[in-house]
């Protein structure tokens, strides 16, 4: 069981242990559009104290979302612990979430969380941390991002590499413009194709090709010695990115990922998100790739 669970599980008031499957209402505050099908939601938990607990959560954990008369979904936690506010970015895919995406300002819906393993962002200090993120595999790697960023002193070289099939489909661009701004970060953006897909849309004056052909332009240097490779995005993009990392020399416990699986209870009782031996929910999300090989998962 991981630690923030586990405190969870004994916080309870005269000795009581909390129930970790009991949702805990939250507020919608605004909704900003991010892409296509994709939203950001920033809330807060009705209940200040339950606020102030879930603000414990690491980089690379996850939460489960209660729509009332709908169902429960998981979704990553895109904001860092070091940030004021909570939110979920999320694609509407199904009924839970396009219940979501019909919210409001105001409207209420209910959280529970944090749950799995998260980054290991203390074992990482004084390494090099390479991000590459392509489409929305940006939102579970954020948080990890703007960690680092807010304790830059504790990190060697931060690159971040992030691709998308179009201009309007890169995330978080007021990020990655100010990402771009900042001294002592590298953040090469590429996309599939630079046509403008949406009426008025800048036209697009940067690189054309796949996340991974950013490793090759000209003064991109990606160390290798100390350093660890953060990689999420389509199967298609995680299989040739750990291609080229692996040919530039990574070992494979040095490259690490998240698995999405449909986690139900999120706390390793239901099975749901089985694979192998290792139970997504509580094991993971986040693995090294030799993790994943070992579980004979094909991503």
């Amino acid at each position: 069981m991981n630690p923030a669970l586990a405190e969870r599980e004994t916080a309870g008031a005269a000795g009581v242990m909390e129930n970790v499957y009991l949702p805990k209402a939250a507020v919608l505050d605004r909704v900003v559009d991010e892409i296509h099908e994709v939203k950001t939601f920033y809330w807060h938990f009705e209940d200040a104290a339950e606020q102030a607990a879930f603000r414990r959560f690491r980089p690379g954990q996850f939460a489960q979302v209660s729509l009332f008369g709908v169902g429960e979904f998981p979704t990553s936690l895109p904001p860092s612990p070091t940030e004021e506010e909570t939110f979920f970015t999320v694609r509407q895919v199904g009924s839970c979430t396009a219940a979501l995406h019909g919210l409001k300002a105001g409207d209420k819906f209910a959280v529970r969380g944090p749950y799995g393993n998260g980054f290991p962002m203390e074992e990482y200090r004084g390494k090099n941390l390479v991000f590459v993120a392509g489409g929305i595999g940006l939102i579970p790697l954020r948080s990890a991002i703007v960690y680092a960023m807010a304790k830059r002193g504790e990190y060697g070289r931060i690159q971040i590499f992030h691709g998308a099939k179009t201009p309007s489909e890169l995330m978080y661009v007021p990020n990655l413009r100010e990402w771009e701004r900042t001294p002592g970060v590298e953040c090469h953006l590429t996309v599939d194709r630079a046509s403008r897909d949406r009426a008025g849309g800048e036209e697009w004056t940067g690189n054309v090709g796949v996340v991974g052909s950013l490793f090759k332009k000209p003064g991109v240097t990606v160390p290798v010695e100390n350093t660890i490779a953060f990689v999420c995005g389509p199967p298609i993009m995680f299989r040739f990115v750990i291609k080229d990392l692996l040919g530039m020399g990574f070992e494979e416990r040095n490259i690490v990922s998240t698995l999405e699986r449909y986690m139900k209870c999120g706390v390793g009782k239901c099975g749901h998100c089985c694979i192998g031996v290792a139970y997504v929910c509580v094991d993971g999300p986040v693995f090294t790739y030799e993790q994943i090989k070992n579980l004979g998962e094909d991503i």
